[in-house]
């Protein structure tokens, strides 16, 4: 039966479009602005809080030797790989420096300075990537989740403990970070959405850098930028200079301080640029040229900041210098941390797969213990 052939249908009846089916919000102000946005070298700048940039002049010049130094454990058989984010510290420093001690903070596997910079020793950071445990540090105690190396898998966890958090009442903010590529998974749209539709306390942040390993981004999407996907979710979205900290820091702390208050969730888009390859078992000139690279070093992160801060007097040679050798100090520690074997227990296979052990677990245990035994008598 249709609407027609009900009882009473006729002129005077018109079907009418099902509540449900309204727009649940305006979506003029959830479209990000029409160009990245930036602060240095505009008059945005003329606010810079100079203790602040001070910090992140110092955050930048640590994440570059930091980068530095991990790319060069690899080649000397330390590390196993590493993605580096050499062109993309900004976007790095500003995520770890906007949360709070009880928010929670769950990074991609390219996301190790953002670790890092949120004070996880770097050793531990690097852990995963140099084969020795899964995760080398407490997630609970940093507030850190564990490094996720398949893609976007991180971010329908940070939502989940977003609403739980808000659910139990707690003071916690999320911040999921993923790259261009993990916006090409299910999980990314299934974050978003679950996000939006519980107004979970979560900051989304793309580091558009470009490239999935050798895919360029419009391989990957039509829309006009990512941070126009979050209107389909129903959750502002903002398109930001990656390279510019001090814009990026502004648009973190208001998107933080939205979903503390209650706002709900943000997608923000870094426009960035991965400067080296992909990893270091990646030939990134197969796929793109140097004259695309060479320009992009010209929007370096540190330069722009340091150029903005030399300008209007706010940091000096001392301060670069400053800022260089305690750079230095990290570097040596974390080559002297790496440069340590590990001390490997072939019993920690078992410790930490179940919070209450299986029979199952208890028996290869056992066997494997016996074994070890065995040959320490031999």
């Amino acid at each position: 039966m249709t609407v027609q052939e009900l009882p009473g249908a006729g002129a005077s009846h018109r079907p009418t479009t099902p509540p449900a089916w309204r727009p649940r919000t305006d979506a003029a102000p959830l479209l990000p602005d029409p160009e990245p946005y930036r602060v240095l070298g505009t008059e945005a700048a003329d606010r810079l809080d100079p203790e602040l940039m001070r910090r992140c002049y110092a955050e930048l010049v640590r994440g570059r030797r930091y980068n530095a130094q991990a790319t060069a454990l690899t080649k000397q058989g330390r590390l196993a790989v590493y993605p580096s984010t050499v062109g993309q510290e900004a976007c790095e420093i500003a995520a770890a420096m906007v949360l709070e001690d009880q928010d929670w903070l769950f990074p991609s596997y390219r996301d190790t300075l953002a670790a890092v910079a949120r004070g996880l020793d770097p050793v531990q950071a690097l852990t995963l990537l140099r084969g020795d445990w899964h995760t080398g540090y407490d997630p609970r105690e940093h507030r850190i989740a564990p490094l996720s190396t398949p893609l976007a898998t991180q971010l329908p966890h940070a939502v989940g403990l977003a609403h739980a958090a808000r659910l139990r009442g707690d003071d916690v903010v999320a911040l999921a970070m993923v790259g261009d590529g993990g916006t090409s998974e299910g999980d990314f749209h299934e974050a978003l959405n679950f996000a939006a539709v519980w107004q979970a306390p979560v900051v989304f942040l793309v580091q558009n850098n470009g490239f999935a390993i050798s895919v360029p981004l419009a391989k990957q999407t039509a829309a006009p930028t990512l941070a126009h996907k979050a209107v389909g979710y129903g959750m502002p979205g903002r398109l930001v200079d990656g390279n510019d900290i001090a814009a990026m820091h502004e648009v973190l702390t208001e998107a933080v301080r939205r979903a503390r208050a209650g706002g709900g969730p943000t997608l923000i888009e870094a426009v960035t640029y991965r400067m080296e390859a992909h990893t270091n078992a990646d030939d990134a000139t197969r796929y793109r040229g140097d004259a695309e690279v060479e320009a992009w070093k010209a929007h370096d992160p540190i330069d722009l900041l340091e150029r903005e801060l030399t300008a209007r007097g706010i940091i000096d040679e001392a301060a670069v210098k400053a800022a260089r050798d305690d750079a230095e100090v990290m570097a040596a520690a974390l080559r002297e941390g790496m440069n340590a074997d590990p001390v490997v227990d072939p019993m920690d296979l078992f410790a930490h797969v179940y919070a209450e052990q299986t029979d199952r677990l208890r028996e290869q245990a056992a066997m494997l213990r016996a074994e070890l035994e065995a040959e320490d008598q031999a």
